[in-house]
């Protein structure tokens, strides 16, 4: 599902407003006292090529709208609410996983590293963990400063012993954190990737995108990620579809977000929140379905939807624990553990060279 700890990416802080890469800035936040922090900026998509990228998907045939874009100030609200549901169980299951085998898994992670919290969010999921390995440094990776703002303030609260860096990077990019990783050389990465957050991803890229933590970890560091398991179609599309209508509000706040960032004039309500398990390809795919003939405009543009069209907002894939491994293993890691809650829904693993 939209399993990033929740951030969202405003237009009001676009790549362009960014300093150069290295640069040392000082974190923009709402809240007062804001402590000084290191941004770096990796690669980002402008303000241009967001709307740009988000114009070009709805006019594709069938229609598609970006995950990423669902999280305005709104949408994290509503993904908030999403996860206290009784259906939306993998974030509740997952931070049960993560607490009960903390001990057992921080045994195979290297002492002393740079813990790296891609998608960091508020940070919240990592403070546990810096203390679990004695973690020398805090390398958050969000694509807003904001958010990078307030994960390093809640780490610098926790343990003030440790440097903070925030690095603001758009995972449409591809991922490149040497610089900054290189700057502690004998401190081994640990990548951090909870959630299931590769879910969201096509078989060809979440391959490629492991290849890439491959070659940050390198032959030191490690790899910490959690991925949805396959299960009952009906279990899977409840969490997807809850009885009371929430995950519905989140799909369809994604149409408000398109109409600030095209000038459009989507109606929300005249789109079904639809939800559905695809069993051929393991994995469930969320889309807004026109409820009758309309034209929408898109800034300049016009787009005409049938009844029964819709645009795709979400995929969220779901795998074995044989074939995930397999694809840990094929990116080049040739260690790889894993711990199941007792259902078996969701699985973290845990992902060395060597």
């Amino acid at each position: 599902m939209f399993n990033p700890p929740c951030a969202p990416h405003p237009a009001s802080s676009p790549a362009s407003a960014l300093e150069p890469h290295g640069t040392a800035l000082r974190a923009t936040t709402p809240d007062p006292g804001t402590s000084a922090l290191r941004l770096v900026t990796g690669r980002v998509h402008t303000h241009a090529a967001r709307r740009a990228s988000l114009l070009a998907g709805l006019l594709e045939r069938p229609a598609r709208i970006a995950p990423k874009f669902f999280y305005d100030a709104q949408g994290c609200a509503l993904y908030g609410a999403i996860c206290e549901l009784q259906e939306y169980y993998p974030t509740r299951t997952e931070r049960a996983l993560l607490e009960r085998h903390r001990a057992a898994i921080a045994r195979h992670l290297p002492r002393g590293a740079q813990w790296v919290d891609l998608g960091c969010g508020d940070g919240s999921k990592s403070l546990p963990w810096l203390a679990a390995i004695q973690a020398r440094r805090y390398v958050g990776v969000d694509v807003s400063p904001t958010w990078l703002a307030r994960a390093a303030q809640a780490v610098e609260a926790a343990r003030s012993d440790i440097e903070c860096v925030g690095v603001v990077t758009d995972f449409e990019e591809p991922l490149d954190l040497h610089p900054v990783l290189s700057e502690r050389p004998h401190a081994p990465p640990v990548l951090f990737y909870p959630g299931s957050s590769i879910g969201n991803f096509e078989p060809q890229a979440a391959a490629g995108l492991l290849v890439s933590f491959a070659r940050h970890t390198g032959p030191e560091g490690a790899l910490l990620i959690g991925a949805d398991l396959v299960k009952d179609r009906a279990l899977l599309e409840a969490a997807y579809d809850d009885a009371l209508g929430v995950t519905a509000a989140f799909n369809r706040n994604v149409l408000r977000v398109v109409n600030r960032e095209l000038d459009a004039n989507f109606e929300p309500r005249a789109f079904d929140h639809v939800a559905r398990y695809d069993a051929a390809h393991q994995r469930i795919e969320m889309r807004l379905v026109s409820r009758r003939p309309q034209e929408v405009r898109l800034g300049k543009e016009v787009r005409h939807f049938e009844a029964g069209e819709s645009i795709l907002t979400e995929y969220s894939h779901k795998y074995t624990v044989e074939a995930f491994e397999a694809m840990l293993r094929a990116a080049g890691y040739g260690q790889v553990r894993h711990w199941t809650d007792p259902h078996g829904w969701f699985a973290v693993f845990l992902a060395r060279a060597s």
